[in-house]
């Protein structure tokens, strides 16, 4: 299912979008789960990187599309924008918010559909790796899984060790064991999950990974070494 985000304060103009959607879902083989905001600040406001597709109007009352674009894309990257708009003379500061196409004022169905065509073959580009949400404490982040080398639990913290950063969150291991149960994530002991892909090897009672030992549990050892050896042959 396409989780698609129309931000439209004219209502005809967003009703036609919809039904456009819906003839687009009936030509293909395409779901699409539609959120209308009215404004920019509706969206923006508790974004939670949520949405696969934004359609975004760019004149509106009390925050126009292009900032409310820019605040997306703090913390959203992957997210597709496309502008609704009969002005043309946005181009540059759509590059600057990496939009992928414009939808002109008035709208017309077929290259409607082209566009929608293009940003599902972005998003089935972004899908093959697949990343996660977090909260912390100031703000949200939306991380590639593969980035992820290991997690630690500090107290009832956790420190999700990246390639080329550490971020410190309230969470419990036991929620990302369950989040990441199909991403090649293993559980070392109780204070260690660590992703297969960045393990270097196994030295006696230590997991070797980013040149560091951390220390395997003894009723996980056997377990840990047999996913390892079939991660390794795969």
């Amino acid at each position: 299912m396409i989780r698609l985000a129309i931000v439209e304060d004219e209502d005809n103009y967003a009703i036609q979008l919809e039904k456009y959607i819906n003839k687009y879902e009936q030509e293909s083989s395409s779901v699409f789960k539609v959120t209308r905001f009215k404004d920019g600040d509706e969206i923006v406001n508790n974004y939670k990187c949520q949405f696969d597709i934004i359609l975004m109007d760019i004149e509106m009352k009390f925050m126009d599309g292009m900032s409310a674009a820019e605040e997306i894309r703090k913390v959203d990257k992957d997210v597709v924008i496309m502008f609704i708009t009969n002005m043309t003379n946005y181009a540059i500061r759509g590059y600057q918010v990496d939009a992928l196409d414009y939808v002109i004022k008035p709208v017309e169905y077929f290259a409607f559909s082209q566009k929608l065509d293009r940003a599902l073959t972005r998003i089935s580009k972004h899908k093959t790796k697949k990343s996660i949400t977090i909260e912390y404490s100031s703000g949200i982040k939306k991380i590639d899984v593969d980035n992820i080398i290991y997690i630690e639990t500090e107290g009832h913290n956790l420190l999700i060790h990246l390639k080329a950063t550490t971020i410190k969150i309230r969470a419990k291991l036991k929620d990302y064991e369950e989040m990441l149960a199909e991403d090649d994530f293993f559980r070392i002991n109780k204070g260690y999950l660590v992703n297969l892909k960045h393990v270097e090897g196994i030295e006696g009672t230590s997991c070797i990974i980013a040149d560091e030992k951390l220390i395997i549990s003894r009723n996980r050892k056997s377990d840990f070494m047999q996913t390892l050896v079939e991660y390794m042959s795969d």
